[in-house]
């Protein structure tokens, strides 16, 4: 008797216990544009369904796995590399995972999306600059307007807006359970949760 199998647990075992397919659930756009907002309150509603799912939050991140990383355009691919491998492993064990990252040009998008493949599912949460700045949660665009923040993204950094996103959750007109409702009629009809 062995006591480590040589054998992995196949995916699909995990995924028929959880009762849900493992998927990245790739949400970028400006900050403020509500990315976080809608990915947490996604999280409740599918634990409240029974659905396992964890968020992977920019924000999160930069304070431990990616604590060494700025904002340069080598430090942003590197953390959507770490953040996106991460997010494989989890993925491939069944979990459904919510990724709120800026994540500003495409071939940062493109690099997530190589590495996860089939399970990426990318979301943009639309909001421009503007409303952004308006909303201001966390004060970024009032320190960028005073020169305290640099490379700030829509400000002296840009963002290119994805070009064939899987879903576009306009914030500007669309309240946070809209865009969560929208996301689960998305999850359905791809077959991740019934």
């Amino acid at each position: 008797m062995h006591i480590h199998p040589s054998e992995t647990l196949p995916r699909h075992h995990k995924e028929t216990l959880l009762g849900q397919k493992g998927c990245v659930l790739w949400f970028c756009g400006l900050s403020g544009s509500g990315k976080s907002t809608i990915a947490n309150s996604l999280e409740h509603v599918l634990h409240d369904k029974g659905r396992f799912a964890i968020r992977l939050d920019g924000d999160n991140l930069r304070g431990g796995l990616n604590s060494n990383l700025g904002f340069s355009d080598n430090d942003r691919l590197e953390n959507i590399r770490r953040t996106a491998e991460l997010a494989k492993v989890l993925a491939a064990n069944g979990v459904i995972v919510l990724c709120s990252l800026i994540t500003p040009r495409g071939a940062f998008r493109d690099l997530a999306r190589g590495i996860l493949g089939r399970d990426f599912h990318e979301f943009y949460v639309k909001a421009d600059f503007a409303t952004c700045e308006a909303r201001d949660p966390k004060g970024l665009y009032a320190k960028a307007a005073a020169g305290e923040i640099k490379d700030f993204t829509g400000r002296d950094s840009a963002f290119e807006e994805p070009q064939y996103p899987d879903l576009v959750l306009d914030t500007e007109t669309a309240t946070v359970q809209d865009s969560v409702f929208e996301i689960l009629e998305y999850l359905r009809g791809k077959g991740i949760t019934a």
